[in-house]
């Protein structure tokens, strides 16, 4: 991989990953463009390890969110009375809700870096999700906040940002239209969305970084640029997409998902590009 390429792929992943166009399923489409094969293990690793800047991104914007739903957590182990304090509940809200993704990733390991990583996944994802998104618009009562949420809620988020493994399908756009669905309100499903984002981006970064690191790899100056890169653009686009929510549908991200999900499965039809990518 060129230094240049993973320049690229750090700003697709940095300005994706928290906006429900499905990072996955860009990173594939931009690494395909730029002649990289998808499919490859270093390819995959290095699009894994790169999540830790939008990681890092996360934690730097939410910090004292997190503090504050961490303590509450400590607080509350220790103390009975503590656990009526409505902070004490989300923290367990997060923590139920980041625990499928690892069971289901490790025992479907070999179908997400196997067949799931083509180009024919991606845009048929990316249009069949979009409906999902358009009915959290539509149907989502928006009466809950995040005081409201349950562990049954987390659960639910938790098992829906499953779905994201598959390329295409987004894993804020999945978790954000599951709460939607659920009845909580689109500020507080996106901010839930970005918190179960940190475990789940953390454990793929350090379940990948052996095969990017590799001899064989992208490089390791690739991938500390690819990191940097994404670190930069992600914090910028969480703090847009926040303002966003607050005031607009997610009508705008369904029409670009169909659009570019429609003429991705329009060039692999007609063969002017592989489901691997190559050109």
């Amino acid at each position: 991989m060129e230094l240049w390429q993973a320049v690229v792929l750090g700003i697709v992943e940095g300005l994706t990953e928290f906006l429900p166009v499905s990072s996955t399923g860009h990173i594939t489409i931009a690494a395909g463009l730029m002649g990289l094969d998808v499919s490859n293990r270093s390819v995959t690793g290095f699009t894994a390890v790169i999540q830790v800047g939008a990681i890092a991104a996360v934690l730097f914007y939410f910090w004292k969110d997190i503090s504050r739903l961490f303590m509450a957590w400590v607080r509350g182990l220790r103390n009975r009375e503590a656990r009526t304090d409505p902070n004490y509940r989300m923290a367990w809200v997060v923590i139920a809700g980041s625990l499928p993704i690892v069971f289901v990733a490790l025992l479907a390991k070999d179908l997400i870096t196997g067949p799931l990583r083509s180009l024919w996944v991606v845009g048929i994802a990316l249009i069949a999700w979009s409906f999902v998104m358009w009915l959290g618009d539509r149907l989502g009562k928006q009466t809950r906040g995040e005081k409201d949420m349950t562990i049954a809620d987390g659960l639910k988020l938790g098992f829906a940002q499953c779905l994201a493994l598959i390329p295409g399908v987004s894993r804020s756009g999945a978790t954000i239209s599951t709460g939607l669905l659920l009845g909580i309100d689109r500020v507080t499903a996106t901010r839930v969305s970005f918190l179960l984002g940190i475990p789940a981006l953390v454990a793929a970064g350090v379940y990948e970084a052996p095969s990017a690191l590799a001899d064989d790899g992208v490089g390791v100056l690739q991938t500390v640029v690819g990191i940097v890169v994404s670190f930069i653009v992600a914090y910028a686009s969480i703090a847009w997409l926040l303002k966003f929510v607050q005031s607009n549908k997610f009508t705008a991200f369904v029409i670009y998902r169909v659009v570019l999900g429609t003429a991705l499965l329009i060039a692999l039809g007609v063969g002017a590009i592989s489901a691997t990518g190559a050109v």
